[in-house]
């Protein structure tokens, strides 16, 4: 892709999430969606401006033949506080091609400035509109918000690159990129004001019409019942579009990242599906093959793995249905009991979002139905909680001491508590289809402690530790997180009780609940385990398991576990080993755990007297001392059978209290993502899994395909030193990618290593054209300027570090001369470097000097008594240079 000047794409493209997010605007109007196409034309460091505006121009009214008095653009009107002028180039190429006046219309930063991120290329940009119908003054509905005046093309001028410092740099070479979306281009060709009236929309919205037996659909906007069901059409078409590309793309619903954006996406179309369309269960799922058969053509891969995304579809669908019920439920309730208060109470939100699963946004979406208002301020502080909390946690891992004191304990034993049975976590299922079923437990409130007081009750809004006679949550042990979920009475399902943690102390298994209205010892309880964060421990500790086998099998018999910890997310283990891992050996190890993952074995386990369990040939334990009897857990082997003399051979057998997968053909793929000396002889490995393993190789591949680029790119040496600097902070941007991605260990040490040498070469070239560049600008600035004294002087556009070596040099030919050189940035801002003759430091102090030109300019500076240099903001030059100039000889 390097070589190329010119490109023209069609790319996929979903927004619902970060910068640029339309989720919660889709269905409400017309022209909104998740997943839409991007038809764009490319241009690096070829055609600019002209050629872009006039080859859209073309297309659009000349072979596409729409009428130009329908058309509007917009280009960026400059601004004076970012020191960045009007784009009048663009301007004038509009009215070039014969656009009037009237429709070229400028706009500021926020319409006509395009950035993605913080850092990076960007640029101004022109916008193309399309007018519906609006007509007389439709000029001043531009960008107002007006859905008959409709954004139909953006081209961006790749003109500067975003500094850290916010400061914005000329680019070496201009680019454009251009962007229009083809659901509005094809509104606009087939005559309708909606996306949602094109041949792209129309076969799903007949199968929702079909499947939920809910009227046709019209095409109306607004609060009505009948616009209500319009937009739940909208909402179903576009999300499963969206879905389903996703989803063949290998993004599937998960719990964190753009899985879990996806996972958001699919539960806002069940909502409306469920509730708006009343449609019947499978609904959503049913649409993939209408999806399939309008976008099939350009994406043959939705027509190969239609079964797999509808299987995808149906499985979340089913495990959102009942909790929606639920949460409905728990709305409802809330509502009819709030009476005068103005807001949706915020425990009773992030209790539906963290036990449930309900994106708060949907929340917000169902109040807003009923003209309620959610406390977004109490949101953000149990959210900010609920994340130092989780911080803390993984700081913490599983050295927490349990939330009960001595004296706790021995009144729970006086007053003959039982201890927890919690034999019920591990009655789970698995079916045929490879569905895992955790049925829900019920239990006896036992005992309730409040501050380490044992208490009869709790009242509403606190939070207290629950003993219950039974359990079907995990406490954490063993390595393993505990599980979340959480708690409801029995014959009243409307009130969630979270369970904020699980711990066990003195064989009690002590859960840690936010009670929302009360809870009293001897009541009865029905507990709900979070089934996704459960399976996905238990995911990632079988893993663990295959993980430690792979590593014996490279590494040898000797290898022992020294640590490990285990959550829903991703896996921790800690092994001796004599020194880092090399690139061989954890090639070898990726090669060893597939073929493992791939037998799919069965999980077998069995409690065993401890003398009995330690006679098992290959038993693997931690340095710990075990309670009698033990837990086994054995991979492809029964448990009965390790005892037998001919069972020589076994893929792994611990004592493990923890929850495992049934078959071991779940886990999918492994990858280690970070492998590290935690000491002398210790290695910490992290990994993922499923798709968040597939996901890291292709993150590894991507990330291999633009450090080649930049290998390519680096061939030649750059023709000047703003070229060099720009590649040699390319270099650096990427490695800091590198650094920081989620991509297999092995992979990113050898781009570690290219971009390390390539970084090498980078910088040589730096400083070779900066010793350049500074032995020129000398040369002007002393045939300039005669022998003496005190020299004060502008170099324009050099860096400071041009400026640094030019002070340095200076020294050296006139080593009686004290010096200060300034130079303008982009922005508006001015660095300075000064030096200070030996002769002068006892009454001139160069940081002193520095410092007091750069106050002048509301900056700062630092440095030392000879040399110093700073920075601040100045748009008069001239007065700058005075002022240094005043200030020097009032010190010589």
């Amino acid at each position: 892709m390097a070589g190329y000047r010119r490109v023209v794409n069609s790319q996929k493209c979903v927004r619902a999430g970060g910068k640029h997010n339309d989720l919660e605007d889709v269905g409400r109007d017309l022209y909104h969606h998740t997943f839409f196409e991007m038809l764009g034309n490319w241009s690096f460091g070829d055609f600019f401006k002209e050629e872009a505006c006039s080859m859209a121009w073309e297309l659009l009214t000349e072979k596409y033949g729409i009428p130009p008095d329908r058309l509007y653009v917009t280009y960026f009107g400059g601004d004076p506080g970012a020191g960045l002028p009007a784009d009048s180039e663009t301007r004038d190429v509009w009215l070039s091609l014969g656009l009037p006046s009237e429709r070229v219309l400028p706009f500021g930063l926020d319409c006509n400035f395009w950035e993605m991120g913080e850092t990076g290329p960007c640029g101004p940009c022109t916008e193309i509109h399309y007018d519906h119908g609006v007509g007389e003054g439709a000029a001043a509905q531009v960008n107002a918000g007006n859905p008959g005046l409709v954004e139909l093309w953006n081209l961006v001028f790749m003109q500067y690159h975003r500094e850290a410092d916010s400061s914005l740099q000329p680019l070496p070479r201009y680019s454009v990129d251009t962007g229009m979306g083809l659901e509005r281009l094809v509104a606009v060709l087939q005559g309708t004001t909606s996306n949602y009236d094109t041949d792209l929309f129309t076969p799903i919205l007949d199968t929702i019409h079909q499947r939920s037996g809910a009227r046709r659909y019209s095409g109306l906007v607004g609060s009505s019942p009948a616009a209500s069901l319009d937009t739940a059409y909208r909402v179903l078409a576009d999300h499963a579009r969206a879905l389903t590309v996703c989803i063949a793309d290998g993004l599937y619903p998960g719990m964190s990242g753009a899985p879990l954006v996806l996972r958001r996406i699919l539960r806002r179309a069940v909502r409306f599906s469920a509730e708006v369309l009343r449609a019947p269960a499978g609904l959503l799922a049913s649409l993939v093959p209408s999806v399939a058969e309008t976008l099939g053509a350009a994406y043959p891969e939705l027509k190969q793995d239609m079964n797999q995304i509808m299987d995808v579809i149906e499985e979340g669908e089913t495990a959102f249905l009942s909790s929606l019920l639920r949460g409905r439920r728990v709305i409802d309730r809330t509502l009819r009991k709030m009476g005068d208060r103005e807001s949706f109470p915020a425990d009773v939100a992030w209790s539906l979002h963290r036990s449930l699963g309900f994106p708060l946004d949907l929340v917000g979406l169902m109040l807003d139905e009923k003209a309620v208002t959610m406390d977004t301020e109490g949101l953000e502080r149990l959210a900010k909680e609920e994340a130092e909390h989780s911080r803390g946690a993984a700081m913490a891992e599983t050295d927490a001491e349990p939330e009960l004191d001595p004296h706790t304990l021995s009144e729970l034993h006086r007053a003959r508590v039982p201890p927890t049975d919690d034999s019920p976590k591990y009655a789970y299922t698995l079916d045929a289809h490879g569905k895992y079923a955790f049925p829900s437990g019920r239990a006896t409130v036992l005992a309730l402690t409040l501050g380490q007081r044992l208490v009869q009750e709790v009242g509403p809004g606190q939070r207290c530790f629950a003993i219950l006679d039974h359990t079907n949550f995990y406490s954490e042990q063993g390595g393993q997180s505990c599980d979340q979920g959480f708690l409801v009475r029995e014959g009243q399902q409307d009130v969630l009780l979270p369970v904020l943690d699980v711990r066990l102390a003195g064989g009690f298994v002590i859960h840690r609940v936010l009670v929302p209205e009360y809870l009293r010892v001897g009541e009865r309880l029905e507990l709900f385990v979070d089934q996704a964060q459960r399976l996905g421990c238990m995911v990632k500790h079988t893993a663990t398991h295959l993980l430690m086998a792979a590593l014996c099998r490279v590494l040898g018999p000797r290898t022992q576990q020294r640590g490990s910890h285990v959550a829903a997310q991703r896996l921790r283990l800690d092994v001796s080993v004599k020194g880092p891992l090399t690139d061989g050996q954890l090639a070898e190890l990726d090669a060893a755990v597939q073929a493992l993952i791939g037998r799919d074995e069965e999980v077998h386990t069995a409690e065993l007297p401890l003398h009995q369990a330690l006679q098992i040939a290959g038993l693997r334990k931690a340095n710990e001392v075990y309670l009698d009897p033990v837990r086994v857990v054995s991979i492809g082997t029964p448990v009965e059978q390790l005892h037998s003399s001919d069972c020589t051979q076994h893929t792994s057998v611990e004592l493990c209290c923890g929850t495992h997968l049934l078959r071991t053909g779940l886990i999918q793929d492994l990858v280690i993502v970070s492998e590290r000396q935690l000491a002398k002889g210790i290695s910490r490995l992290i990994a993922v899994t499923g798709q968040e393993a597939k996901q890291a190789r292709a993150m590894g591949s991507a990330l291999c395909e633009e450090v080649d680029s930049l290998c390519e790119r680096s061939q030649a040496a750059p023709a000047s030193l703003p070229v060099a600097q720009r590649q040699a902070k390319d270099i650096g941007r990427l490695t800091d990618v590198v650094d920081g991605a989620t991509v297999p260990q092995r992979e990113r040490r050898q781009l570690q290593q290219r971009l390390r040498a390539l970084q090498r070469v980078a910088n040589t070239r730096v400083r070779r054209l900066e010793d350049q560049a500074a032995a020129v600008e000398l040369r002007v600035v002393l045939a300039q300027s005669p022998d003496q004294m005190l020299l004060v002087d502008m170099i324009p556009g050099q860096p400071v570090t041009v400026l640094g070596k030019m002070v340095k040099l200076l020294s050296v030919e006139r080593p009686h001369c004290s010096v200060m050189l300034l130079s303008s940035q982009p922005g508006g801002k001015v660095v300075c470097v000064c030096g200070v003759a030996q002769d002068l430091r006892n009454s001139l102090s160069a940081v002193d000097w520095a410092l007091a030109v750069c106050a002048g300019m509301g900056g700062n500076a630092g440095g030392t008594a000879h040399t110093a240099k700073g920075i601040g903001s100045s748009s008069n030059l001239e007065e700058v240079i005075q002022m240094a100039v005043q200030y020097a000889r009032s010190r010589m």
